[in-house]
């Protein structure tokens, strides 16, 4: 019996690695990376929220500065309207008073987010030591 050289051609086998494993491999880890890295480099404003078992958190003893956006001129510091130019001088006034230098910063509906993240900074700027944002 003679073996046919078609036989022996077709049990040698692949002898080339197999590319296509290591290049969808390689893409998912592209695709993960480039959703990663913007979540890295996100901005420094933290938020703090309530527990999730449901439950309110407690109110906060210590004397805090409050400050509420209603629109892109008119914010409410400790339930005092104050106009949008003299916010510095009364966010710098009231957190002198404060003998914690918390600011819990809430906005109206409407309220554009580059207005809302100025006061943010302002306050910063002016000294706070800790920034909340709360819900209405």
């Amino acid at each position: 019996m003679k073996r046919s050289r078609r036989s022996s051609d077709q049990m040698s086998g692949i002898n080339e690695p197999n590319m296509t494993p290591l290049i969808d491999v390689s893409l998912v880890l592209v695709v993960i990376l480039m959703v990663a890295t913007p979540l890295a480099l996100q901005s420094g404003i933290s938020v703090s929220s309530a527990s999730s078992t449901g439950q309110r958190a407690a109110p906060a003893k210590t004397e805090r500065v409050e400050v509420s956006v209603l629109s892109a001129d008119s914010i409410v510091v400790n339930r005092r309207l104050v106009r949008r130019d003299a916010l510095a001088l009364t966010l710098h006034q009231a957190l002198d008073e404060s003998a914690t230098h918390q600011v819990v910063v809430r906005c109206a509906d409407g309220v554009l987010h580059g207005d809302f993240v100025s006061v943010i900074d302002e306050a910063r700027a002016q000294g706070a030591a800790e920034i909340a944002v709360a819900g209405r």
